[in-house]
């Protein structure tokens, strides 16, 4: 047996959906005024359909709730019976097509409306075919039942038939029941409160073994960790951490929020601890036997978090250069390593997927330069304006007499930044300098804001090609990087 409860308008859908999980677990919304109910197993605890249909009704009436109730053995026949009449209707399992049969067809279009939006596959206006049915003279649903199925069929097609077995009060369908809204939090309230991160630290290892088995048992794995500290002061300090990819490692996720914590403390004690998390499907990991396995996800999370607590916000990630002319530019971005399967993605089974061209192209001879992440200061000895000697306390670098050289290639840039322009100026093209000057910085070079250079490429005498550069305003030399 079904039961469909139809609100008044102007109700509320969540106080509708409330009162029908009262009764039933299982409970289809079938729109903002309607709901349906498996009435199975629920005579030994209510009694009878009409004393249930009478406890439903009372229900909703203590909650401002004015409802029609129909009970039928199928859930279409409850709920034309529930559109049409008001109050309390009851049919008897097998009666339906005979309490459906003077119902009027505009019964059948509006169900089908209210259904539209929830179904992908419906295409035509319900009306047209209403509009269609009422010129062959039919006004009720026996008249539609009593229709031939197969002359139906080929008239009207595949939503006639469907009309045809609504008239007669068959399910299209089993019944779908809507899923509770399930929250993935905890909370503990504190009896005393607490000041500092190592007693927080068991507080939070007690929230995340439940939160982290909910996780389990559902399948979901954490995206977001939301951590919520009620403080005495009656504030509330939060915090939101974006987790790389899917987890639900209790261990992990404490470590993880600790991590936080350590960097963005809370300014008082600590009275109520709320932990959340915004779920999503768990990972599926599949392991080649071809590649290296990488580290988990948890793993790599962990040491992120670490690094971070240690460098400070901003300063780990992966460098990621920028659209600038500026040496050493770059950006900090999320650490997110690609997949190794993506990287092999174009071998299969040891063959080259890729055209001849291609693998000309990558087999292929390339120059790089090995940059410096700082720029080594250089002692060098310029002889008619070039570069003849240089020399480095650098190990690894001692240096030697240059024996080939190109440029200079004169980069400037910054110059319109009003701190970089008061610091270091504009390039002076008509400067002369005297020959056979040695000079070494004692600094590194300023790489950010504006810069003014020229750079060379020397082969010195121990067999090395290096890339140096002298900033043009402070007459210092730097060993950029080794040309491999």
């Amino acid at each position: 047996m079904f039961a469909c409860v139809y609100a008044a308008e102007g109700s509320r859908p969540d106080v509708l959906l409330g009162v029908a999980r009262d009764f039933s677990p299982r409970v289809e919304t079938c729109g903002p005024r309607e709901v349906l109910l498996d009435l199975s197993g629920l005579t030994r605890l209510f009694g009878d359909p009409k004393t249930i249909a009478g406890e439903l009704r009372r229900t909703a009436a203590d909650r401002g709730l004015r409802v029609r109730i129909a009970i039928a053995g199928t859930r279409t026949a409850a709920r034309l019976l529930a559109h049409d009449r008001a109050g309390i209707t009851i049919v008897a399992a097998g009666d339906e097509a005979a309490a459906l049969d003077s119902l009027p067809l505009a019964l059948l279009a509006q169900i089908t409306n209210e259904n539209a939006p929830n179904d992908p596959n419906a295409s035509n206006d319900p009306n047209d075919l209403l509009i269609t049915l009422r010129r062959w003279g039919l006004r009720s649903l026996g008249d539609l039942a009593a229709l031939p199925p197969d002359d139906v069929a080929a008239r009207l097609g595949q939503e006639g038939v469907e009309w045809q077995r609504l008239a007669r009060g068959e399910d299209p369908a089993p019944l779908v029941p809507a899923l509770p809204e399930e929250r993935f939090e905890q909370a503990l309230d504190l009896e005393w409160p607490i000041d500092g991160l190592e007693p927080l630290s068991f507080v939070l290892a007690r929230l995340m073994e439940p939160l982290s088995a909910h996780l389990e048992r559902r399948d979901r794995g954490a995206a977001v960790l939301h951590v919520r500290l009620h403080l005495v002061t009656k504030e509330m300090h939060e915090r939101s951490l974006q987790l790389p990819a899917p987890m639900r490692d209790a261990r992990t996720l404490r470590t993880l929020a600790m991590l936080d914590l350590e960097s963005h403390p809370p300014p008082a004690a600590i009275d109520r601890v709320v932990v959340a998390v915004d779920p999503t499907p768990g990972r599926v990991i599949q392991f080649s036997l071809l590649t290296r396995p990488l580290p988990s996800p948890e793993q790599l999370s962990t040491l992120m978090a670490r690094l971070t607590a240690l460098m400070g916000e901003g300063r780990t990630g992966s460098a990621v250069t920028v659209d600038s002319w500026e040496p050493g530019a770059f950006e900090m971005h999320d650490f997110a390593p690609r997949d190794a399967t993506a990287e092999n993605k174009n071998y299969l089974g040891g063959v080259s997927l890729w055209p001849a061209a291609m693998e000309d192209v990558a087999n292929s001879p390339k120059i790089a330069i090995r940059r410096f992440r700082f720029p080594i200061p250089a002692r060098v000895h310029v002889d008619d304006g070039v570069p003849a000697r240089i020399y480095s306390d650098r190990r690894g670098l001692s240096g030697g007499i240059v024996e080939r050289y190109a440029g200079p290639w004169r980069s400037s840039g910054g110059w319109w930044v009003e701190e970089a322009g008061r610091a270091r100026g504009a390039g002076r093209a008509g400067e002369v300098r005297q020959p056979e000057m040695v000079r070494e910085a004692s600094v590194p070079p300023r790489v950010s804001g504006g810069w003014d250079r020229d750079e060379w490429d020397v082969t010195l005498s121990d067999g090395a090609t290096y890339r140096v550069f002298r900033e043009r305003d402070t007459d210092a030399w730097f060993i950029e990087g080794v040309v491999d």
